[in-house]
């Protein structure tokens, strides 16, 4: 299901987005901008996962895989 959105751009904007339209190949306006915001969406999504992967301790994640390891061998 889609939604339809009013968005106001600056007219130097439309133009390029104009141009990428005929040299993609997009069929309209919606389908580019609609490609454009999921793409910068994606980026943000790798962005707090990779702010959240930075703030995790290598040794405490190692120790943590050995033990779940160990304990799986256990059994």
């Amino acid at each position: 299901m889609k939604s339809k959105i009013l968005i106001t751009l600056d007219e130097e904007i439309v133009k390029q987005l104009d141009i990428l339209i005929m040299q993609q190949s997009y069929s309209n306006r919606s389908q580019a901008i609609e490609e454009a915001v999921s793409e910068k969406l994606d980026r943000l999504k790798r962005g707090r996962l990779a702010r959240e992967c930075a703030k995790l301790d290598p040794v405490e994640e190692r120790e943590l895989a050995e033990e779940g390891f160990c304990e799986d061998a256990g059994r």
